[in-house]
């Protein structure tokens, strides 16, 4: 399913992230890979030098609270957690995957109607088999009201020149 056309709100990063490398992933290819991000409509925005920005757009089908229109808990969930592992996955360490060991997440706010969340992680500790990442979910006015916070450590699949 294309995330450009085929999600109501779907819509390029804000102007201040379009710096950041949003050719990224302009196909989906990326996210292509993920089933459940890809039927949420994700976006990868950037993934590189132990940062991602990722999106989702608001859809109706996604809604947990249907008087509200409130984006479903577990999308943040996965955003959070999908942006975090792409951060590890950039850090330039010779990586083949992670899972998800610890995941921890702050809910601050319910996303705003009708709005894209975006999700900026960036993995700010690397072992030798864990990597450690933090990350914000936000809208696009601005991260300084975020919608959730998200802190973990990931598991790391290392390749055959990084055993």
């Amino acid at each position: 399913m294309s995330t450009d056309d085929q999600r109501p709100g779907a819509a390029n990063p804000p102007d201040r992230l379009m710096g950041l490398a949003s050719e990224t992933d302009p196909d989906g290819t990326l996210i292509e890979a993920l089933p459940f991000s890809r039927e949420i409509g994700m976006r990868l925005h950037r993934a590189e030098a132990s940062v991602a920005v990722l999106s989702v757009p608001y859809d109706a089908a996604l809604v947990g609270e249907p008087d509200s229109g409130v984006l479903h808990g577990g999308v943040i969930t996965a955003l959070l957690d999908t942006a975090c592992g792409w951060s590890v996955m950039t850090t330039g360490a010779p990586i083949a995957g992670v899972a998800t060991l610890d995941l921890r997440i702050d809910y601050m706010r319910p996303a705003t109607v009708g709005e894209t969340v975006y999700a900026r992680a960036e993995c700010y500790r690397l072992t030798r088999s864990v990597g450690f990442a933090r990350a914000i979910a936000y809208h696009a006015e601005t991260e300084a009201d975020p919608v959730a916070t998200a802190q973990g450590a990931f598991m790391l699949e290392r390749t055959a020149k990084g055993t």
